[in-house]
């Protein structure tokens, strides 16, 4: 897991796709006015690195974010049905990025019908179907092969134990469909009870994934970190988000043993690229996220400040928030309160 006491000065940036380019430009304006003591590092990688060299991510990018330890990543696109293999999928699987997590947490500035949600999802990213393991039986039979182990299972749960006890959490909840997948998440139940034995000072409860959902849309608060297979974690988190304003203010980090990948969880939006629509709210909760983890909480804390009064402030926010204000101008309105 990555330390603080890490000596990190450089990170990887990926801009990616789409919108991915505008919202990388407002993080390293943010990043200059505030004066984090960082500096990026481009990898080339998404749908435009594909076109160019027939892959999304080449060899030696993925050895150059191992080496930085520390990258954020905006937006890639990945082709519905053909074409290339999803880029997140491959970097979490290249780097052995096993934890995604995703706090979602109700913002003052953001209006919806729930209050007081704080959720930390934590999801096994590596297992699972997302091994696209699959099969063309037929014409008309396709199949696919989901993949849950004790080792991946175990870790995962006790990655969300250890960040409960270091955030001060209460609880940890297993979401599963053991009562159907009576060997895949059956393994993934059995393995949490084991780990939650180690914790004794967390309560531990395990809930069906379906009706886990319909008690987050109607009782949220009631639920404090979540830990689920890589499936369900995907659904069950974008959920969430809805719970608190959407994609659009999400932030979200893959962790591994000793290197990490932030990163802003929306799509690539190409039909608004270029057109100066872009919300870099989520890329910069992320890099939040990041700062944290490096130990630069002051940094961090000027940023969120600065980021949450633009978001109160509709003459600030962008369209996608109910404002009307470019990428460029919600940059400058966090921008100016980080220089005053």
């Amino acid at each position: 897991m990555l330390s603080s006491s890490q000596k990190i000065k450089k990170i990887g940036l990926i801009e990616g796709d789409g919108i991915g380019p505008e919202i990388s430009a407002s993080l390293k304006d943010v990043f200059a006015a505030a004066k984090v003591p960082l500096d990026f590092e481009s990898i080339p990688a998404g749908l435009g690195q594909f076109e160019k060299v027939g892959q999304g991510i080449l060899a030696s990018d993925l050895k150059k974010m191992a080496d930085l330890k520390v990258c954020i990543k905006g937006p890639t696109t990945t082709p519905t049905g053909g074409g290339h293999k999803s880029i997140n999928v491959t970097i979490r699987k290249a780097l052995d990025l096993f934890a995604n997590v995703r706090p979602i947490k109700s913002l003052p500035c953001i209006e919806t019908p729930f209050k007081n949600v704080d959720i930390i999802i934590v999801r096994e990213n590596i297992e699972d179907t997302y091994g696209g393991i699959e099969h063309q039986q037929s014409p008309d039979m396709a199949q696919c092969l989901r993949i849950i182990t004790r080792s991946g299972s175990l870790r995962a749960h006790r990655f969300a134990f250890e960040l409960a006890v270091r955030q001060g959490r209460k609880k940890v909840t297993c979401v599963h469909k053991a009562n159907i997948m009576k060997l895949t998440d059956g393994l993934f139940l059995e393995t949490f009870h084991e780990v939650a034995k180690e914790f004794p000072q967390i309560e531990s409860s395990d809930i069906i994934v379906d009706n886990c959902c319909m008690q987050l849309v109607s009782r949220p608060e009631k639920f404090d970190v979540l830990v689920l297979p890589n499936l369900f974690g995907d659904i069950v988190s974008d959920l969430c988000a809805g719970l608190v304003g959407g994609l659009g203010i999400a932030s979200g980090a893959n962790i591994g043993s000793s290197l990490a990948v932030y990163e802003a969880v929306h799509g690539s939006a190409p039909d608004i690229a270029g057109k100066g629509l872009a919300n870099p709210t989520a890329l910069l909760f992320s890099s939040l996220l990041m700062l944290r983890d490096l130990g630069l909480n002051q940094e961090a804390q000027k940023i969120e400040k600065a980021l949450t009064e633009a978001l109160a402030n509709k003459n600030t926010c962008t369209r996608d928030l109910g404002g009307s204000a470019s990428t460029q101008d919600f940059t400058r309105a966090i921008v100016g309160r980080l220089k005053s």
